[in-house]
């Protein structure tokens, strides 16, 4: 439990009375005292491969003994991510086997089907994923992060609207427990989690008013972790969208101020872009050195979910590809070029939506930049990542209007139109999709 609140010293204290009481307990239990121990050695030391081999080998040792305990397979297949603090979010192809033999001992377990939807995800396998995260929601259905999960996976094969209602029935589960323990909701970091999701799948469907409400809600919340400051760069990222530029550089001072340096790299990032689009030139260029010096200081391998320098690289490095696409230089396009690809590689469901989301602005520059190469590989990007929303089409609908397709520009302006049927009114984008569609006929 204290590993999972940040508190090592806790933690470690927690294992050592757990020893000292060893002796009266099973040798069962013994057994995952000692694992235990084993596991906050390797923690504390996390880039150790040595003491992390060797905890995984003291799960083997313990499964010898314990052939049939589901809950040691979970284990084993927790320290398969890349440190001993592995718990079930960040597992790949190889944890996978270890979570199907737990399910395999005990059909109906929930942790089982939790930790393979999240394994799944990294490596791509959607329909894999969905399929679990539905059984993980069946099975616990009190549990808010349950239904999250399987939102998750529906956003991800075009069910955006049971997407949100899984959201929201999370938002309501979480609610609902804040007021009857009477404890702040910003004391729960999955609160801010999902009201980021569930806001980033409203802009998903143009609903841009109920996005910012949800962003803003999330915004206020003091973060008591990493992982949820960096989270609530959200709504710079959704203003920028929306091309507030001022509204977006004063949102970024939350971020440039923020606790950890992972925040502090992004938000001096995001405030480049709205700089360079309000002609500041050299203060975008003052603000990618600031980023720059910040992802110095950002750790490479991190434990838990905290955030890693290769999460935050690729927003440094879409503002200084930003920076040399407007001076007219050739690398810049090959820069965001590569970014493009690592941000579609960034594992976790905030990562995806949110580089759907700054594909979508990276072509909107290059666009405006007169950089059709880049805005064409860009949409194709999109379409890769998302065929299932409105902005992938109407980039390339754009692309094909500038190289004289008629046809493919009304083909992808009929499917924008059809993804944004639910959309706000008064959305922009609707109405250069209705336009665009008059001028095509």
């Amino acid at each position: 439990m204290y590993s999972g609140l940040d508190d090592p010293q806790a933690a470690r204290d927690a294992a050592a009375k757990a020893e000292t009481l060893a002796a009266r307990t099973s040798p069962r239990e013994q057994r995952r005292i000692a694992l235990r121990a084993r596991q906050l050695e390797a923690m504390a030391d996390i880039t150790d491969a040595v003491k992390h081999a060797a905890y995984k080998k003291a799960i083997d040792d313990a499964l010898a003994a314990d052939i049939g305990d589901p809950a040691l397979w979970l284990i084993r297949g927790n320290a398969e991510e890349a440190s001993a603090a592995g718990r079930g979010q960040r597992g790949g192809s190889a944890s996978t086997a270890f979570y199907l033999e737990a399910l395999r001992l005990s059909p109906d377990n929930a942790a089982a089907h939790h930790y393979l939807t999240h394994s799944y995800e990294t490596i791509g396998q959607i329909p894999l994923a969905l399929e679990h995260g539905e059984a993980y929601a069946r099975l616990a259905p009190s549990i808010p992060h349950s239904h999250h999960m399987w939102g998750h996976d529906l956003r991800r094969v075009g069910r955006i609207d049971d997407a949100i209602a899984a959201f929201q029935k999370t938002d309501a589960l979480e609610k609902a427990y804040y007021a009857a323990e009477k404890i702040p909701a910003g004391l729960d970091w999955h609160h801010v989690h999902n009201l980021d999701l569930l806001a980033t799948a409203y802009q998903h469907k143009g609903q841009m008013k109920k996005a910012e409400v949800m962003l803003r809600e999330a915004a206020a919340l003091p973060a008591v972790s990493e992982y949820q400051e960096f989270n609530q760069k959200a709504l710079p990222v959704f203003l920028l969208g929306r091309s507030r530029w001022k509204d977006a550089l004063e949102s970024t001072s939350a971020f440039t101020s923020g606790k950890w340096t992972a925040t502090r790299a992004v938000g001096h990032s995001l405030a480049g872009h709205a700089l360079l689009a309000l002609g500041r030139g050299e203060e975008a260029r003052q603000a990618l050195a600031s980023a720059q010096r910040e992802l110095e200081a950002t750790p490479t391998l991190v434990g838990g979910i905290a955030v890693s320098r290769g999460s935050v690289q690729p927003w440094v490095d879409t503002l200084r590809g930003e920076i040399l696409v407007r001076e007219g230089k050739a690398e810049g396009r090959t820069l965001l070029e590569d970014v493009e690809r690592k941000l579609r590689a960034l594992p976790g469901p905030d990562a995806w939506i949110q580089a759907l989301f700054r594909l979508e602005s990276i072509a909107r520059m290059a666009r405006d930049a007169g950089d059709w190469e880049l805005a064409d590989f860009t949409a194709r990007q999109m379409l890769e990542h998302d065929g299932a929303y409105s902005g992938s089409h109407l980039a390339m609908a754009l692309v094909a209007r500038h190289r004289g397709d008629a046809e493919a520009a009304a083909r992808a302006l009929e499917a924008a139109a059809r993804y944004w049927r639910d959309a706000d009114g008064d959305l922009p984008e609707l109405a250069q999709v209705k336009q665009a569609r008059v001028t095509s006929r």
